[in-house]
Parts: C-alpha cells; sequence; structure tokens
C-alpha cells in the first residue's frame, strides 16, 4: 500500500489523502490502458508533469496534457488534500507499487515526477528544481505570480509556447549530466595556465568598459573557458546550466549574433537579463555570452565581441582554443601512472563549485554507474545520517566516495581492486588534481 511522507496528520486527514492515493493508483492505471494502447506508456520510465494549483496542465514530457486532464486534476488534489491540513508540512513523496511520486511546489506551481527507474528521492528532487527554475527563467517569478494572483485558472501554456524544446532538453540534460548532480560547472582543460589567464584577461580589459554589463562567460560547448564579472554578483553553477541549456535548444543560435532576454533565478529571480550570443568568429566556435541589465545594448555587446575577438588574435589564443576542443577531454592513460586501477572518476572542487572528469571508458556502462554515483551522493549528503567516506563493492566495479570541505569525489575501480589499494590510488589522484589545478579549474574569477 502506498505510504504518504507526512507525519502526525489526524485519522480522518489520513482517510482522505489514502484516498486520494487510490485514485491517483486506479487513474495511472486506467490511463495505462487508454493511452496509445498502454504499452508506449509502460514503457515510458518516468514522467514529469507541471501543473497550476487549480489543477491546470502546463507540461508534460511525453504524451499531450490534454489527454491527461484527470490525471492532473488527481495529482492537484493530492497536493491540496495535504497542504489545507493543519500539519504544516508539504507532500514530498508517495511509494505506489513499482513507482515513486514525487511532488515539489512551488506557488504557484505544482511539478511532479514519477519513476519507476529506481531514481533516488533527492536527485528527483533536483531536477524538479532545476525545471521550476527554467520556467522562471522564460517568465520571472514576478511575472508568474501576477498572472496567478489575477486568474488562478489560466493556461499559462499561452506564454510557454515555444519553451516545450527548452524543458524537454533540460531534462534530458539532467538525467545523464554529473553538473547537476555535484552542483557544479566543468572547466575546459588548458595547458600551461597562463592561457586561461590570458583569455580572461582580454576579457576583462574589453567587459569592464560596460558600465551595465554583469556577467562575461566564454564557452566550448559544455564547459568554460573564461568567465568575467562584476563585483558582487556571484554566478551560481545552476544559472550557468540555464544558459548551457539556452545555447543548446536554440540552432538559430549557430547562424551570427542574437539577443535573447533571460532570467536568472540565483542572480535575480523578479527581473530579466539581456543576453547577447555569438560565436567568437569563423575559425573558432567558442561561444561567447555577454548578460546586461540594458536591452539596448545590442550592438555596443556586439562591438565588444569584435575587439575580444581582435585581442584574442593577436595573442593566438584562437587557435589554443580550438587545440583544447578538438583535444577534448582526458583518459586515465592521459593521468599519473600512480593511479592504476581507477576506471573513472568525478571531483568536484568544492571552492570554485566547479568539476573534472576523465574520460568515461568504453567497455563501462554509463547506465549503470550513474544511478551508483547517486546512491553515493544521497548517502554522502544525507540529512540524517551523512557519510565522509563510502566504499561500494560490487559484482563487476568498486565505487569509492570520498567528502570533505575542499572536495567531493567519486571514484570507479576495477572489481578485483583491493581496498588498501584503492586507497593508495586515490591518494595519489588527489596529488596529480592538485598539481594540475590551475589547468583544470577557473580559480581566479576576474571581477570589473
Amino acid at each position: 500500500m502506498a505510504e504518504v511522507t507526512v507525519l502526525e496528520k489526524d485519522v480522518n486527514e489520513m482517510q482522505l489523502a489514502q484516498d486520494e492515493i487510490t485514485h491517483l493508483e486506479r487513474r495511472w492505471s486506467q490511463d495505462d490502458e487508454l493511452l496509445h494502447g498502454s504499452k508506449e506508456w509502460r514503457d515510458v520510465v518516468k514522467h514529469v508533469f507541471i501543473l497550476s494549483e487549480a489543477g491546470k496542465p502546463i507540461y508534460s514530457r511525453h504524451f499531450s496534457e490534454e489527454k491527461l486532464v484527470s490525471l492532473f486534476g488527481v495529482m492537484q488534489a493530492l497536493v491540496s488534500c495535504v497542504s489545507d491540513s493543519e500539519d504544516p508540512n508539504e507532500l514530498e513523496s508517495i511509494q505506489a507499487g513499482g513507482h515513486l511520486f514525487v511532488f515539489l511546489r512551488r506557488s504557484p506551481l505544482i511539478l511532479v515526477a514519477v519513476s519507476q527507474a529506481g531514481h533516488s528521492l533527492p536527485f528527483l528532487c533536483i531536477q524538479l528544481e532545476y525545471l521550476y527554475n527554467q520556467v522562471v527563467s522564460v517568465l520571472t517569478c514576478n511575472q508568474l505570480e501576477g498572472i496567478y494572483r489575477q486568474r488562478k485558472n489560466y493556461d499559462l501554456r499561452r506564454l510557454l509556447g515555444g519553451a516545450e524544446s527548452l524543458l524537454n532538453r533540460l531534462l534530458d540534460f539532467t538525467d545523464d549530466a554529473p553538473d547537476v548532480l555535484l552542483g557544479a560547472v566543468r572547466c575546459l582543460k588548458l595547458r600551461p595556465a597562463s592561457i586561461r589567464d590570458a583569455i580572461s584577461n582580454a576579457l576583462l580589459s574589453h567587459c569592464s568598459k560596460l558600465r551595465t554589463l554583469v556577467y562575461g562567460v566564454l564557452l566550448a560547448r559544455e564547459e568554460v573557458i573564461g568567465m568575467v564579472r562584476m563585483k558582487r554578483c556571484q554566478l551560481h553553477p545552476g544559472d550557468i546550466h540555464l544558459l548551457l541549456n539556452l545555447v543548446r535548444s536554440n540552432e538559430s543560435f549557430q547562424n551570427g549574433e542574437s539577443w535573447a532576454p533571460i532570467c536568472l533565478p540565483h542572480f535575480d529571480p523578479m527581473g530579466f537579463l539581456y543576453c547577447y550570443v555569438s560565436y567568437l568568429s569563423e575559425d573558432c566556435r567558442a561561444i561567447l555570452l555577454l548578460l546586461t541589465t540594458d536591452r539596448d545594448m545590442f550592438f555596443p555587446l556586439s562591438d565588444t565581441r569584435c575587439r575580444i575577438v581582435e585581442s584574442l588574435r593577436k595573442g593566438k589564443y584562437l587557435e589554443k582554443i580550438n587545440e583544447a576542443m578538438e583535444n577534448g577531454g582526458y583518459e586515465m592513460k592521459d593521468v599519473d601512472a600512480s593511479v592504476g586501477g581507477i576506471e573513472h572518476f568525478l571531483y568536484k572542487h568544492r571552492g570554485s563549485s566547479q568539476y573534472t572528469c576523465s574520460t568515461f571508458p568504453q567497455h563501462l556502462s554509463w547506465k549503470r554507474i550513474y544511478p551508483l554515483y547517486q546512491t553515493l551522493h544521497q548517502r554522502i549528503h544525507s540529512p540524517t545520517r551523512p557519510l565522509k567516506l563510502l566504499y561500494l563493492t560490487g559484482e563487476t566495479e568498486c565505487i569509492l566516495a570520498w567528502e570533505t570541505g575542499e572536495f567531493e569525489a567519486y571514484i570507479t575501480f576495477g572489481c578485483l581492486v583491493q581496498r588498501s589499494q584503492a586507497i593508495a590510488a586515490v591518494n595519489n589522484l588527489l596529488k596529480w588534481i592538485k598539481s594540475q589545478e590551475s589547468s583544470l579549474f577557473l580559480l581566479n574569477l576576474p571581477t570589473f
């Protein structure tokens, strides 16, 4: 029988909640039979929904919202049933058979994930939080709250038209990217470190002349090359992920200079910044993002890009960027020989919220290893019994998770590696990362 993670409800409230859960299970089974011959519905291992607090459908990751209206209504009733009680807690999750239902209420929206793939509760909560932030990035909290204050039954799909690709791509990204699990961004490896310093200085020298500019970011696909920011304006990793998703989801950005409003929830959830997006040049496909508070700055920012490119070309840094992008990541064989036995690793530099990792080897399965990383991450960050060091032994691999004030690491070994050998290899890996810090991370973020 399903269990609701809400404590100390009286008998009447519990019975009402149980009736709603039974209705949800029945409704889910009925939709299983009605939608697309049922097989396609059953084959989806994870569903994600967004609805308003009035139960109005807004988004469904799979299948049309119109075919799921009654299911949206049941989910809204469940959340309301709990929130209307005297208990101050919110409905967080329901385990119903093989399905885990996770609820995130961010007034005026309700976000729901339904998984039968073994995803952990914390991981699904992270995904839903990202999805909410993506909606805010399109509308701002100010506009979102204002709409529902005036019309509680408003169909938000009218304003989110065209944003479905953003939401879909974000969910694809959060499913597989360690960036989200770690709450960090990855930097392009540049050696020697003086190359990154020179690139950052070129950005700083031109960006600092613009009074309304807040951030300047140079990207190589999913990795950060350089970044500058206004003083006292930190750029949160979650906001960088939204910027990356914006670039990934719009093919028009590949055709020239573009201009788009975007709300960065960790910077200011109530208002927009204006983002200038362009590849550096025809012979360098790094992407430059310049974010300003002034909506009329497109042409000055376009001129700034030209000056940045001129400075980088003069120092022959465009070639250095291209070379680093072509080389891609690094394999374990490129790391110090003393780390033998390590198949793959993730390492987060906690002070900068950046991470590095080795290229994932072909003989391993990311679909098998990544859920194990998620499980270890959950244990390391458990709110009740957090662990500092955890060693998981499996039939085909062993994984060590280690968290300190300076770093967080997840390291995969072959199944035959002894624990003492693993600890020795990890210590040598940490020494190697320390020696390469300036090439792997952007530690000195220039400000203006």
